[in-house]
């Protein structure tokens, strides 16, 4: 049972960082296909990064890796040493990803697919396939860093929401742009006018981006109810708690036909693991019965946290 226990926590863990590793290529070619030759930019550590990319030609895999490093480090010594390797991990590679993946793509796929498209469609096809990345990554554990470790620094010493404290920085990111030259790739200096549209299609990034972030995110935590109706119960609960590592409970239950006692078994788990489920039943008893259904909220350890809205206390009369 041990080594079924070890061979699943391996496996899981190289699923993990291959899907992380997918989410960061993602999030890459977003950048490097639509919005860099379109010189747009967005908010967080890469906005920031892709508009010293414009003004200097430093790539922007560079700054991007320099300024999370100096965030983990400021953030390691304020918050603890709350960042997992996946994060360290995402970082590393999506800053490889963001100074190779530019060069390497060849200039007529780009030209086709993004130039020839207009501005605003390589903005919100961009926004979409990085958002997509960020939430794949996300999803496994990881994260890119970047405003997410300002927004925690702000709100250990104030009292703010994360996600506004977030929205605020993107917001000052993207009108910063104004601030700094900006030039194409044949050396070519924007014009105001175009700078301003910039900005704007900035503001439709990032909220196309966390949207697709939002959208993914909430498919992935779909959660399903199972009731499996087998002969072999104590085997099948077995292998799904330690080999599966997934909570089950045993009913006791009474077939009203044959009016025999058996124990039914109830597991709630991901959509995503389902399959596995499955498989796991199957090679323990192909005669089982299933019924599956979806839930609409699951709380508790392992899924979501119960958020009660308190009321606020009513001031007093003067």
């Amino acid at each position: 049972m041990a080594g079924k226990i070890l061979k699943t926590s391996i496996g899981g863990l190289v699923k993990e960082y291959g899907l992380v590793t997918l989410g960061v290529v993602s999030y890459a070619l977003g950048w490097s296909i639509f919005l860099l030759p379109n010189n747009l930019i967005g908010g967080g550590v890469s906005g920031f990064a892709s508009i010293v990319y414009y003004a200097t030609g430093i790539p922007m895999g560079v700054t991007y890796f320099i300024l999370n490093v100096l965030l983990l480090i400021v953030g390691t010594k304020i918050l603890g040493t709350g960042f997992g390797g996946k994060t360290i991990y995402a970082i590393v590679m999506t800053s490889l990803m963001l100074s190779v993946m530019p060069k390497a793509i060849p200039v007529d796929f780009i030209h086709e697919f993004a130039l020839s498209n207009g501005k605003l469609i390589c903005t919100i096809i961009g926004g979409v396939i990085a958002g997509f990345g960020i939430g794949l990554s996300i999803s496994q554990g990881g994260s890119t860093g970047g405003t997410d470790i300002i927004a925690l620094l702000w709100c250990k010493f104030h009292s703010a929401s994360p996600g506004r404290v977030i929205l605020i920085i993107d917001v000052v990111i993207i009108l910063s742009s104004m601030l700094f030259p900006s030039y194409t790739e044949d050396g070519t200096l924007l014009p105001f006018a175009e700078k301003l549209a910039v900005v704007v299609y900035g503001l439709v990034q990032v909220t196309v981006s966390g949207y697709a972030v939002d959208l993914y995110l909430s498919g992935s935590k779909q959660s399903v109810q199972a009731f499996i109706f087998t002969k072999k119960s104590e085997e099948m609960a077995d292998a799904i708690a330690f080999d599966m590592r997934r909570g089950v409970s045993m009913i006791t239950a009474k077939g009203w036909y044959t009016k025999e006692d058996r124990n039914v078994l109830m597991v709630v788990t991901r959509k995503a693991d389902l399959n596995l489920l499955l498989r796991y039943v199957k090679s323990i008893d192909p005669d089982a019965f299933l019924s599956v259904s979806s839930v609409m909220g699951v709380y508790g350890q392992g899924f979501d946290t119960i958020k009660v809205r308190t009321e606020r206390k009513k001031k007093k009369k003067a």
